[in-house]
């Protein structure tokens, strides 16, 4: 095993070489390029715990964690074993099996208000099908979202979606015609006054409000003190429905989410990521008279063939079983380690005297390169990107892999100790200092 700081890494851009001959850019999703922070991906060999190894056996402090899921750590044992003995028994079947129920109910256990639920394969699949469902039950075509959150890529919801579309510099995408981008309407986030203005101007005709609680997707962007209660007053009151999509933040900022933590009433969520146990799954669930719209029972339709798909149902019920049964020493500790990592960048960004802002909630968080304060999409576009990009940089060279992009949060895992916030926070000195000189 190599440090990143002496070893090259010649394979992995023999292996991004060859990747760019079959796929656009390389990558087979965008922010994986490393565009907006310059330099070469590694290509992952393989994850243990906190760490990730590339392809040249150089060993990294992992901090995006596969931008969420991994809250256990990389290669979690119950979660691999529980894999390795569905994939024993067919890795798919097409139809029912006991273990979508077992993985819904703890699912249930812990969002009271999801009284039914589907599995999808992905948060996109998710959050695409719980507008569809909110329009059939509204009889409404406009839905409101927040800039710089981001809900998958369906055509609908790619507005100032923020993460990979804010690092690239995209206002939208091409490819989305304009009739259905004018049914979204793109509000700034933690502006109540907006959104009371939304629905003056559109009387009757909003179907839904969609948005992060916590926004991961424009960096770490908290609610304001009474902002989620104000959308929930809104929604009641005009006969809209209220989506929480807590794709990023569910099981991770509380064991119930961002709607325990927040005291939120959804009538839809919107889950994913730590759901599936690294494996792929999302969920969308809420109220048991709206998802009795859904077929068979109504006249939404939605479907898929690896819905529900047992190796992503036996990763999550590993998953979530350990969450649940450790629940009193899984999040203090998380809460801990997130604050001491992020206390101590803090601390070295102040003492290099580079000005960043800290934005934490549990487990995730992001530092913009900007003095703050930081609420709003608008506040993180104005951060310092040529400097956050030189801090990846050196970063990388110290062993420490942060999601390379401004505008994404960062996660930790319980696998992360002393050990690695020591190391971490080292590694941020010498970075912060690489910055100043500059």
């Amino acid at each position: 095993m190599t440090s990143p700081t002496t070893a090259s890494r010649t394979h992995s851009q023999t292996l991004q070489q060859r990747a760019e001959r079959l796929f656009p850019g390389g990558v087979n999703s965008p922010v994986r390029a490393f565009r907006a922070v310059g330099g070469n991906p590694p290509f992952v060999e393989s994850g243990q715990g906190a760490y990730l190894v590339d392809a040249d056996g150089n060993r990294y402090i992992d901090y995006f964690g596969s931008w969420g899921p991994m809250i256990l750590g990389h290669a979690f044992p119950p979660a691999v074993e529980a894999i390795q003995r569905a994939a024993a028994r067919s890795a798919s079947f097409g139809a029912s099996t006991a273990a979508e129920a077992d993985l819904a109910e703890r699912i249930v256990a812990c969002y009271p208000a999801i009284e039914k639920l589907r599995f999808v394969s992905s948060g996109t699949e998710a959050t695409m099908s719980a507008i569809r469902l909110a329009r059939a039950a509204t009889g409404r075509n406009i839905i409101v979202k927040f800039e710089g959150c981001y809900h998958g890529h369906s055509d609908g919801l790619l507005v100032k979606a923020g993460s990979g579309v804010a690092t690239f510099g995209i206002p939208g995408s091409a490819g989305v015609p304009d009739v259905v981008a004018h049914l979204t309407l793109a509000l700034p986030y933690n502006d109540l006054v907006a959104v009371e203005s939304a629905f003056a101007a559109h009387p009757g005709q909003i179907a839904a409000i969609i948005l992060e609680p916590v926004v991961g997707n424009a960096g770490c962007l908290l609610p304001a003190d009474g902002y989620l209660d104000g959308l929930r007053r809104i929604t009641s009151r005009e006969g809209a429905l209220l989506i929480a999509d807590e794709v990023m933040t569910g099981f991770r900022v509380a064991l119930g989410g961002a709607v325990e933590r927040y005291s939120m009433e959804p009538d839809l969520i919107t889950l994913g990521k730590i759901v599936g146990g690294g494996l792929p799954v999302g969920v969308f669930g809420g109220r048991r008279e709206w998802m009795d719209l859904l077929a068979p029972l109504g006249p939404v339709y939605q479907a898929g063939t690896l819905s529900g798909n047992p190796l992503a149902m036996a990763a999550g019920i590993a998953t979530i079983q350990y969450l649940q049964d450790h629940a009193m020493e899984v999040y203090p500790r998380l809460e801990a380690t997130s604050k001491a990592v992020a206390d101590g960048f803090a601390a070295e960004a102040a003492r290099a005297g580079i000005p960043v802002t800290t934005n934490r909630v549990g487990a995730m968080w992001t530092w913009f390169f900007n003095p703050g304060p930081v609420k709003d999409y608008d506040d993180a576009a104005k951060s310092d990107m040529a400097a956050f990009g030189r801090f990846h940089r050196a970063m990388m060279a110290q062993g420490v892999w942060l999601p390379p992009s401004q505008f994404e949060a960062a996660f930790l895992s319980t696998a992360h100790g002393l050990e690695e916030i020591t190391a971490t926070v080292e590694a941020a000195r010498m970075a912060f200092e690489k910055v100043a000189d500059n």
